[in-house]
């Protein structure tokens, strides 16, 4: 009887064999890791989803004030955020300018919804807010091409509800597309728009940086880099928000609003040293278009980084403007800017 010998392995039990060698190498460490690195992974989908389904619709974002909500129970600021500016981003602007703001009314800011600009929804969001709080008197700032959307929906609150806003404030506000410096990447964004196409938000981040790339000299290349990174947060605007921001600019026409915003008063504000907007044919379109409601216009923030619409980055230029302007136009009893309770 012939002795039992091991009979040999077969390649599909050798391969099995390695496998199971390389498994017992796989370190606690590394699976711990690879573990952790899956968890965030779903962690930041969830949140994703979580924030893109929030976002789906505008909404009106409140920056609390004890002290503005006593004084003035009946009054709001309400912020048109600019170009690509997120609901963080208008906040940040809010507390920014909090100090100065708060001496009239309180504090709130537009959140335009992911799905695309409708002025309808806006318009909607703010006569809602106005209603739910027992709003009586609005003041709107209106941020970089926010001034265009406050001006409309103020047109539209007053023919539509009754609604006439006291002041808009426009803050380096393009009055048309012909008052923004570069249209070369303007125009093509908005072609690809309104030909249906999307940039797909996974290559937001190098549209961005392109597109920053090409007017730095609004920020250092500290800033271009950080707010490229940002548009890939789930906390940014979206693709499909941004190319409609794009396209509303690009039709804009402020003489439809001629005669439509009754007594309200309207400044605006800005630098000559702008890259972004020009300053000159701003302001003087909107002067022109507006002759019975512009208050000012020679207000400048001039010492303001960057150089166009930058509330946030320099609100010690901002505020004592805004001072002016709350006191000459909207004086209160026992004067200045001093809070009065009434």
């Amino acid at each position: 009887m012939e002795p039992n010998h091991p009979r040999s392995l077969g390649p599909a039990e050798a391969r099995l064999l390695r496998h199971a060698v390389e498994l017992k190498r796989f370190s606690r460490r590394t699976f711990l890791i690879g573990a952790g690195s899956a968890s965030l992974l779903a962690a930041d989908m969830l949140f994703t989803r979580r924030v893109q389904t929030e976002r789906r619709v505008n909404r009106i974002l409140e920056v609390k004030d004890d002290v503005a909500e006593r004084y003035f129970p009946h009054a709001s600021w309400i912020l048109f955020p600019g170009y690509k500016t997120s609901w963080e981003e208008a906040l940040w602007i809010l507390n920014a300018l909090r100090g100065s703001l708060d001496k009239r009314g309180q504090l709130a800011a537009v959140g335009y919804s992911n799905e695309g600009l409708d002025i309808d929804e806006v318009v909607i969001a703010v006569i809602e807010h106005v209603r739910a709080h027992q709003l009586t008197t609005l003041y709107f700032y209106g941020h970089s091409f926010g001034g265009m959307v406050a001006t409309q929906v103020a047109a539209r609150l007053r023919e539509l509800h009754g609604v006439e806003v006291a002041f808009i404030l426009l803050d380096s506000s393009p009055a048309s597309r012909h008052d923004v410096l570069d249209q070369s990447w303007f125009e093509g964004v908005v072609l690809l728009y309104e030909s249906g196409f999307r940039f797909p938000t996974v290559l937001r981040g190098g549209y961005e940086l392109g597109e920053r790339m090409l007017h730095k000299d609004e920020r250092s290349w500290g800033q271009v880099l950080d707010q490229s990174l940002e548009q890939l947060s789930p906390i940014a605007p979206s693709s499909v928000l941004i190319q409609s921001e794009s396209a509303y600019i690009y039709h804009f026409d402020v003489s439809r609003f001629v005669g439509k915003l009754g007594g309200t008063k309207m400044a605006f504000i800005g630098n000559p040293r702008d890259k972004t907007v020009d300053y000159e044919t701003a302001r003087d379109a909107w002067s022109l278009t507006f002759p019975a409601n512009m208050a000012s216009d020679d207000l400048r923030t001039d010492g303001a980084r960057p150089e166009h619409a930058s509330p946030g980055w320099s609100p010690f230029v901002y505020r004592p403007i805004i001072d002016k302007l709350q006191d000459d136009l909207f004086p209160l009893p026992g004067g200045g800017g001093k809070k009065t309770a009434f």
